[in-house]
């Protein structure tokens, strides 16, 4: 049985460790935002604020707050040409103390679900994309005028990937991740 588009988009999607030096047209840009954009959230919140860096500058700026000396594993980051920084916004208040009852950060799942929709659709055009969790809050906020009471949930680098081949998946067996009906 053939694949669907998507799941043929899901097995290409990869986090893309090194770029071209060409840039990423506007245009690009603009479908991968609206493909977050129009992502769902917890009671239509939509707590996220998308800051776009494509100042070259800037971005190096922004790919240096990425690592340090003593953590050097986004290094790769200085070779991307845009980046997404995902700033979190306060969500709807039935959201909030949804999530206070449930013990859930709803904005986290939603900022993910945004985050991957962005991912896929610069699959589709041809860009890489590599999610960042670690970097270096303060440093990002100051470069971007964030204000200090908001957080930034995630960095992704995006640009032309330096290669064409896809690496494979290496992923648990269905058997050990899916069940039906019970857990086990």
């Amino acid at each position: 049985m053939e694949s669907p588009s998507l799941l043929n988009l899901i097995r290409n999607r990869q986090s893309d460790r090194s770029y071209l030096s060409k840039p990423v047209e506007k245009e690009k840009i603009e479908l991968c935002l609206e493909a977050s954009r129009l992502a769902p959230s917890a009671c239509n919140s939509q707590p996220w604020h998308f800051v776009v860096v494509d100042d070259p500058k800037l971005s190096k700026d922004i790919a240096k707050a990425t690592f340090s000396d003593l953590v050097s594993f986004n290094k790769f980051a200085l070779t991307a040409p845009v980046f997404l920084v995902i700033v979190m916004e306060k969500p709807k208040n039935i959201t909030q103390v949804g999530g206070i009852i449930k013990k859930r950060e709803y904005p986290l799942y939603d900022i993910g679900i945004a985050a991957i929709q962005f991912c896929l659709q610069a699959e589709e055009l041809g860009l890489g994309t590599c999610m960042m969790g670690w970097f270096n809050e303060k440093k990002i906020q100051s470069l971007l005028s964030v204000p200090p009471q908001k957080r930034i949930g995630l960095v992704i680098s995006l640009g032309y990937p330096s290669s064409e081949k896809k690496r494979e998946k290496v992923r648990k067996d269905r058997s050990e991740v899916i069940s039906y009906n019970s857990y086990k």
